[in-house]
């Protein structure tokens, strides 16, 4: 059972891990155009990752899930994998990944106790692709993902961000593409994140109407599966795949958050909708030897995570970090 309990009586059992806030694309609802990385003294080291993800765990975190940036373009992610997945306790470790380096790094994660991956895949157009990634190649995901598949990686699940009048009309496509290689598929409203136009404004897409196009062609029906983190699952016929929905605009799911995130920083942010953090960074380094300290830290900062977060349409304060520097 895991000690780290908020003061609404939620426990935290799930840790979104930042290794970096690099990434080897620069999609337009993750970062801006042209990002301003850290530098390497301001992130956390490869030690320093193992020994938060070590106090969580004796803390009784159950998964931890790796993210970025893209957490591949760090060379030492593999050792890292290595690291936490011997951690005692520990029931998952996983990763979200943009795919684009999949063919190099799938056999050695999975080797090293890399437990599931979730891949970013929002449109399965290669001109549209490049746009949306500012520079990626399709094709290269496309052959990361069947990588992953034949390196022995199940329930493969893939990430989508719906975006209005740029990939609202691939929604069946992409659950054409998941039902034929037998994965599963999240589609997620884009996160009200950095800079907030009328023009990102006028893109949001609802699950409600992601799930209205869906069931112009398959009928859907609630599931229970659950994985730890706020999707909600449906099945459809003639198919073993799951269809999740993360809404953070129209189905606020607070009320059974379990999970924080420690950016590539070393700051524990609290909720993904405000600015609550600690920094764990510090404390790290003044006592790199003392876990007991580190995991005090960990257990008053919780008292700070909030009841819930707001995105709503208008008046509220922007959350001006970019989804590359919070950790996905």
């Amino acid at each position: 059972m895991s000690l780290i309990v908020d003061a609404f009586g939620r426990k935290v059992e799930y840790l979104r891990l930042s290794v970096t806030d690099r990434c080897d694309f620069r999609c337009v609802y993750c970062m801006g155009e042209d990002p301003c990385f850290l530098e390497r003294e301001q992130i956390l080291s490869l030690e320093e990752l193992a020994w938060v993800g070590q106090a969580f765990t004796e803390l009784g975190v159950k998964k931890i899930r790796l993210t970025g940036g893209e957490p591949l373009v760090r060379t030492d992610c593999d050792q890292l994998v290595k690291r936490l997945s011997a951690l005692p306790g520990l029931s998952e470790l996983s990763m979200t990944t943009n795919g684009s380096r999949l063919t190099k790094f799938a056999q050695k994660m999975k080797g090293y106790g890399l437990a599931r991956l979730n891949i970013s895949l929002d449109t399965l157009k290669p001109e549209l692709f490049t746009e949306l990634t500012r520079n990626g190649k399709l094709e290269r995901v496309i052959k990361g993902i069947d990588t992953a598949k034949a390196a022995g990686f199940k329930r493969i699940k893939i990430n989508a961000v719906i975006l209005r009048g740029q990939n609202d009309d691939e929604v069946l496509d992409l659950i054409e593409f998941c039902r034929d290689r037998e994965l599963d598929i999240a589609f997620i409203e884009e996160m009200p994140l950095g800079v907030i136009d009328e023009r990102k404004k006028s893109r949001h897409c609802s699950s409600e109407e992601v799930k209205a196009i869906i069931s112009q062609r398959y009928e859907l029906t609630i599931s229970d599966k659950r994985t730890g983190g706020p999707a909600r699952y449906y099945t459809m016929p003639g198919s073993p795949i799951h269809i999740g929905f993360i809404s953070p605009h129209s189905n606020n799911f607070c009320h059974e958050c379990n999970r924080v995130r420690v950016t590539v920083e070393g700051r524990l942010l609290l909720c993904l909708g405000n600015e609550h953090s600690v920094d764990l960074k510090a404390i790290v380094r003044e006592f790199p030897a003392d876990i007991e300290k580190l995991k005090t830290a960990i257990l008053d900062a919780i008292k700070l995570k909030p009841k819930e977060h707001v995105f709503g349409e208008e008046g509220d304060v922007q959350i001006l970090r970019f989804m590359n520097t919070t950790g996905g």
